[in-house]
């Protein structure tokens, strides 16, 4: 990892690999940003990005199923108020999930969206609403940050609690994750742990270095917390939540998550690549090394973080990273994410006592 740091892959890092709810390492890497003013902890708290998705919605989402409020082929028609003459009428709650509801990937909602306006997240959900799908409900696999904006607005509907009061109340703070929390940027209070975050880029539209600030642009125009971006932890936190997600698979006996959902989100159609909530290894040019089965699940997130899980083996590799800092032009992650899940795969595999040279 020192060498990553040294060859400008990320400015800083935290590894945690472990087996079978036994931890093998973890270690951390580098410094917090480019000045190398503040060195990185096992401890340190980065921007989870896109795990948000996995970890705060799609949990979020089959608490609300186990509580038969709704189920994986319930319409958006009987969950969101003027939806139903709309072509979104017929979107399920599986297709989005799966990224197959036809919405478009991304759109640069925040351009539009006036700091002033009380009520972002509501005028959000209208522009999605709005938005021409790019294809029909359940054709094809888009890869869609704005369907999980509309999974949130669905468990806050249902659920008639916020997103990140919904998964702090009935999952984290059963789990006692104190250190996995969305940032309000409304709030008058920052987290506790907010001195321990790690920044992000540089914004040219916010005009800063984005530190204890959510670096996705429409995340935070809807004031930090949202479906597919917003969640902050460090990687302890996501392992042990990750480690829940493994006993409700089968691994162990889940604290606070249900089984039997969580296992009917992970039947993978032909030709998908993903489950839902989850991606999964796609081969040989996978994140997650060719070392992971193919029934793995995982995500990767934006800022440089990344889970993978091998349900079989009970794997967790939590890769956290602020790859992004100073610039998002950085792209060298790609290569060192695979070459890192193999080293582990290789010393797991030989039951050596080679150790991952931090």
């Amino acid at each position: 990892m020192n060498r990553a740091v040294s060859g400008g892959v990320f400015p800083g890092a935290v590894l945690l690999w472990a087996e079978s709810g036994k931890i093998m390492f973890h270690g951390a890497a580098g410094t917090c940003d480019q000045a190398g003013n503040r060195k990185v902890t096992p401890s340190s708290v980065y921007d989870l990005a896109s795990l948000t998705k996995p970890l705060a919605t799609t949990l979020a989402v089959s608490e609300l199923i186990g509580e038969g409020l709704m189920a994986l082929s319930s319409p958006l028609s009987e969950l969101l108020p003027g939806v139903k003459d709309t072509d979104k009428a017929d979107i399920t709650l599986d297709m989005l999930l799966r990224h197959t509801s036809g919405l478009p990937a991304h759109r640069a909602y925040f351009k539009r969206i006036d700091p002033k306006d009380p009520n972002p997240r509501y005028k959000l959900c209208q522009m999605i609403l709005s938005e021409p799908l790019e294809g029909l409900p359940g054709e094809n696999e888009l890869y869609s940050d704005l369907g999980f904006m509309l999974l949130a607005r669905v468990v806050e509907t249902v659920s008639g609690q916020r997103l990140d009061r919904f998964v702090r109340q009935r999952i984290y703070a059963p789990l006692g994750l104190e250190r996995l929390f969305f940032i309000d940027l409304k709030a008058k209070e920052n987290p506790a742990s907010f001195e321990d975050i790690v920044p992000t880029s540089r914004c040219p539209w916010r005009g800063r270095v984005m530190a204890g600030e959510v670096e996705d642009e429409n995340a935070w125009a809807a004031g930090g917390i949202e479906g597919h971006a917003g969640l902050f932890g460090d990687a302890l936190s996501v392992y042990r939540l990750g480690d829940e997600i493994l006993k409700a698979l089968g691994n162990g006996h889940p604290k606070v998550l249900r089984p039997k959902v969580l296992q009917s989100f992970m039947q993978k159609a032909a030709g998908r690549s993903r489950v839902a909530g989850f991606d999964t290894p796609s081969g040989g040019n996978s994140s997650a090394g060719t070392g992971f089965p193919r029934n793995g699940i995982g995500h990767l997130g934006f800022t440089g973080t990344s889970l993978w899980m091998a349900p079989e083996t009970g794997r967790v590799v939590v890769l956290l990273t602020n790859r992004v800092h100073p610039s998002r032009d950085n792209w060298k992650i790609k290569e060192f994410r695979p070459r890192i899940h193999n080293l582990i795969h290789e010393i797991a595999s030989s039951n050596s006592n080679t150790n991952i040279q931090v």
